[in-house]
């Protein structure tokens, strides 16, 4: 009987800012788009608004992109601590799991 994974709530908030930083990232290059093509027709005080909005968000995007690398070497540096605390609290779990995954690894290489 197979078991149905469902998400926990961390899962489902990853997710979430997941969406909102792509839909975020996509709205910003529209804008950014748009405001080069009004820069492109404009001239005058006109043109240099539309260039200051432009870096505006370009900027905006700049932080939103590094706040999400950030976010996301702090998240691995997590689970890289969780593990090896795990390995360290059971080893021979660690090592029966690892067996385990190198036994079903050779099965697969060898049937084919």
């Amino acid at each position: 009987m197979a078991t149905r994974r469902t998400d926990t709530p961390t899962e489902k908030t990853s997710a979430a800012n997941e969406e909102d930083f792509i839909r975020n990232v996509k709205d910003s290059l529209d804008d950014i788009e748009r405001l080069m093509r009004e820069a492109a027709d404009a001239t005058g005080d006109k043109a240099g608004e539309l260039r200051e909005d432009a870096l505006r968000s370009l900027r905006r995007t700049r932080e939103a992109l590094y706040d999400t690398h950030d976010e996301l070497l702090a998240r691995g540096r997590k689970a890289v601590r969780a593990t090896d605390d795990y390995v360290h609290d059971n080893p021979w779990r660690a090592i029966t799991v690892a067996g385990v995954i190198g036994v079903l690894v050779g099965a697969i290489i060898c049937r084919r």
